[in-house]
């Protein structure tokens, strides 16, 4: 599994959000801010909405998981798959000594 470098740079993203709540007022509704900035730098306005909305949770001012939340949820996902994959393991060498020491031959 490779890792995707997104197109845009957290630097880009940031500047991107910030525009959009500086200037919302000068726009009937976030949604036409979103999309007029979206234009101008380029990336779709869907992209742009998340971004936002992700910046609203990490300021507390929307509900849901804020991007360390997420980061860290992420993290102890991998941490359990890699300790069930450990704890296969060790279960399967478990069985084959139990096997060997019973002078049986390993059933899989």
């Amino acid at each position: 599994m490779t890792k995707r470098t997104p197109p845009f740079s957290p630097e880009v993203r940031e500047r991107a959000v910030r525009m959009v709540l500086e200037h919302q007022g000068e726009h009937d509704s976030q949604c036409g801010a979103i999309r007029s900035i979206a234009a101008k730098i380029g990336c779709p306005g869907e992209t742009l909405r998340n971004w936002v909305r992700q910046a609203e949770r990490d300021q507390g001012q929307r509900a849901g998981q804020t991007t360390d939340e997420r980061q860290r949820i992420k993290a102890l996902e991998r941490e359990v798959r890699e300790i069930r994959q450990a704890n296969e393991i060790l279960r399967k060498a478990s069985a084959y000594f139990a096997q060997a020491e019973l002078g049986r031959p390993f059933k899989r």
